[in-house]
């Protein structure tokens, strides 16, 4: 049986607006055909993630390599592969004095169904998302909470193979953004969709997604599979120490540890599976280092990030570091 193909395939993909290179030839393979998938797509502001999203989508041309998207060429085929794919934009894009059963009907009808069947699937996708009481009402009296769920409904409203959300959580009060999330994980678990998430917030990457990949400066820096790292079930602690810790690094990996020196007696150490606390504790008492903070906890989306886009300091040589977890991007 030969391997399932690729649901996005960049080849030394380099994009190019004005003068300006935002993405240089990046090259990877993200997720497979058959049954759903969350796919996280992380980086600071103006890494290129948008562009990248654009790019897919057949707005942008490739200065250089190629993309592909559900074994389609994104430029060459861009119609065929626009009519699989569902878009959830970050910004606002209603007609502000259309019904959202209007909208929603037209854009049915612009994706391929039938007036009566587009008319049936936007009562039926408005009702789904919580909208059913508000679709006569007009575009432009939505709040902020109805309006991101007018966009989702709208993404979904023609049964796209692969849909492509923007920021969807943006605004979105507690209730709201647990709502969004479990239609999320429904698309994917029920409906069979594959879902590209685009989000500054590690902790809905983390709660919905399979697997990330992170840009930063238009490059991959970092590509998880999550699943791989929950099963993993590595412990992250951070440290102050107090003493020569000149050797903690390499005591550590003789233990099969991983450990980043932050200076001034700070760490950051990863714990393999198999390997408790007391092993931590005997290791610095060897080095006959004085512990002045110790804490831990599970595996830490925000590590792998910023480690990622070079906000933890590496010590040389050292190997990555591949956590999960809660945090926002915001201000990176």
């Amino acid at each position: 049986m030969q391997p399932a193909a690729p649901l996005i395939e960049l080849e030394g993909l380099s994009v190019r607006l004005g003068r300006r290179e935002i993405l240089h030839r990046i090259s990877c393979r993200l997720g497979g055909a058959g049954g759903g998938k969350t796919i996280g797509l992380l980086g600071p502001n103006g890494a290129g993630k948008s562009t990248l999203i654009r790019t897919l989508l057949g707005f942008h041309r490739p200065s250089a390599g190629r993309a592909r998207i559900l074994g389609q060429d994104c430029l060459k085929g861009s119609r065929e592969v626009r009519a699989r794919i569902g878009y959830m934009p970050e910004t606002d894009a209603f007609v502000a004095n259309m019904t959202a059963v209007t909208f929603l009907k037209l854009l049915a009808e612009i994706s391929g169904l039938p007036s009566e069947a587009a008319l049936e699937k936007a009562h039926e996708v408005l009702y789904h998302v919580g909208l059913g009481e508000g679709r006569y009402r007009t575009l432009g009296t939505y709040s902020l909470g109805m309006r991101q769920m007018a966009k989702f409904a709208q993404a979904i409203v023609h049964g796209p193979e692969l849909l492509i959300l923007d920021e969807p959580t943006n605004g979105l009060d507690p209730a709201a953004r647990r709502r969004m999330l479990a239609l999320i994980r429904e698309m994917k678990e029920s409906h069979g969709m594959i879902v590209l998430l685009c989000s500054h917030l590690l902790g809905d990457v983390e709660e919905v997604c399979d697997e990330v990949v992170i840009l930063n400066d238009g490059r991959v820096v970092h590509h998880a599979n999550l699943e791989e790292e929950r099963r993993a079930n590595r412990r992250f602690v951070e440290l102050e120490v107090t003493g020569d810790d000149r050797d903690l690094a390499r005591s550590l990996r003789e233990q099969g540890a991983e450990g980043v020196n932050e200076g001034q007696g700070r760490w950051r150490v990863v714990l393999p599976a198999g390997v408790e606390l007391e092993a931590l504790w005997a290791l610095l008492a060897r080095e006959k280092l004085g512990v002045h903070k110790l804490t831990h906890r599970r595996d830490s989306l925000e590590e792998i990030f910023l480690k990622a886009v070079g906000r933890l300091q590496r010590t040389p040589g050292e190997e990555s570091l591949v956590p999960k977890g809660e945090s926002t991007l915001a201000g990176l």
